[in-house]
């Protein structure tokens, strides 16, 4: 039984936001920081739509949910929301189906019934949250990395890749700036005692 949380496909939340920003290119309110998460959000929700349809096409059965459908209730902090809880019936009752579930990451539903997303790298927090929701065996993160390395790869070569981590080494690292995980993608791993691989 299987959850897929995908992120939107590589360059489109910058080509998304770019649009915004010819349109009110130094001003940012209240109000804008709404409309931004209502249009960034709409790439992973090209991304589930698509894999799903991938999956169909293998011969799966295969459903994608937006995180408001699921739903994702988050708190009401545009652009840089927090995850407050995951109703997982819906996703359960689809896995008990034989369903492949895809879920939007990086996004959720406010109080008020408005789109909010994660913040940059909201998708691996989305996906350890709906982890640790489901009380699954583990939380997988594909990334363009083969792992989690002292340092940079792509920029330091003598870089060694680390066999394991605990969520307390983890923190510290996302905390200055190792960019595989988002900071609050770990909290939460630590927190549920969510096991990671990356």
């Amino acid at each position: 039984r299987m959850v897929v949380v995908p992120s939107a496909m590589s360059g489109e939340t910058n080509r998304l936001l770019d649009l915004a920003r010819e349109l009110a290119p130094t001003q940012t309110t209240q109000e804008m920081l709404r409309e931004l998460d209502m249009i960034t959000s709409t790439g992973e929700q090209v991304s589930v739509g698509l894999l799903a349809i991938a999956l169909q096409a293998e011969g799966l059965q295969a459903v994608s949910y937006a995180g408001w459908q699921v739903p994702i209730a988050t708190d009401k902090a545009h652009t840089k929301a927090r995850i407050q809880s995951i109703d997982d019936r819906r996703v359960r009752a689809d896995l008990e189906a034989g369903r492949v579930v895809v879920i939007t990451g990086f996004q959720g539903l406010d109080p008020e019934g408005n789109i909010t997303t994660l913040g940059r790298g909201g998708s691996d927090t989305s996906a350890v949250a709906v982890a640790a929701a489901l009380k699954a065996d583990e939380c997988l993160i594909y990334t363009d990395v083969d792992g989690v390395y002292t340092t940079d790869p792509r920029i330091v070569a003598e870089a060694r890749r680390l066999k394991t981590s605990s969520f307390e080494e983890m923190l510290e690292m996302a905390s200055l700036g190792s960019k595989v995980l988002q900071i609050r993608s770990v909290e939460f791993a630590g927190k549920y005692r969510v096991p990671l691989r990356v």
